[in-house]
């Protein structure tokens, strides 16, 4: 299996977070409704995000509002009680370790990770895709695209189908993770493209 695109489900998604964001006082919401749409375009049934203790609901609105169109599940992890009170309803709320709290969990579909946490990198090895594969969105990515990019966090081993990095907010890098043994990513050294002629996918790995 592997996540395959709706187009009809991301618009209806955008469209949703477009109207729960409206009215609200908050700051640029472009990063929030994107990932809203891509929640919806892949049919997103487990979704998790965590934050910076400052980041705002913003996000995690839209996505509550996107997979009211996938019937999936929303959870957010937050550090404290007193951050989890700005989230209201806008979605399942845990309050604790973010790398504990994902490893507890399977089957991830959609995964947004601030790049601005310091465990950012354990949260996104913690991560356990489904059957599927798993969409990871690292928001605040243009610091780290400066040094490897949010790929080089990820283990070595790790099935890396694409990464796309998109200058929306303060950057944000998409990494579809693919099932299976894949390339290793482990070490340092320059990144290796390479097309697979029957199935299309783009893999990115790098060179020892």
């Amino acid at each position: 299996m592997k996540l395959v695109w709706c187009p009809d489900t991301a618009v209806k998604a955008y469209i949703a977070a477009v109207n729960a964001l409206s009215g609200r006082r908050l700051d640029d919401t472009s990063v929030a409704e994107l990932v809203a749409a891509m929640a919806g375009g892949w049919g997103a049934q487990l979704v998790v995000e965590a934050w910076a203790h400052d980041a705002g609901p913003a996000t995690s609105l839209a996505l509550h509002a996107a997979v009211q169109h996938t019937g999936g599940r929303h959870v957010c992890v937050v550090p404290t009680q007193e951050v989890a009170a700005q989230y209201d309803a806008a979605a399942e709320v845990l309050v604790g370790d973010a790398g504990e709290a994902m490893a507890a969990m399977e089957g991830v579909d959609l995964v947004v990770v601030d790049c601005r946490r310091r465990d950012a990198g354990m949260v996104m090895r913690a991560a356990r895709p489904g059957a599927r594969g798993m969409v990871m969105v690292c928001e605040g990515a243009a610091g780290v695209r400066k040094r490897c990019g949010a790929a080089g966090v990820l283990a070595a081993g790790t099935r890396l189908v694409r990464r796309t990095y998109l200058p929306i907010g303060s950057g944000v890098e998409v990494l579809h993770v693919g099932v299976g043994k894949g390339p290793s990513l482990g070490g340092r050294g320059r990144w290796i493209r390479h097309v697979d002629h029957d199935t299309k996918e783009e893999h990115v790995f790098r060179r020892r």
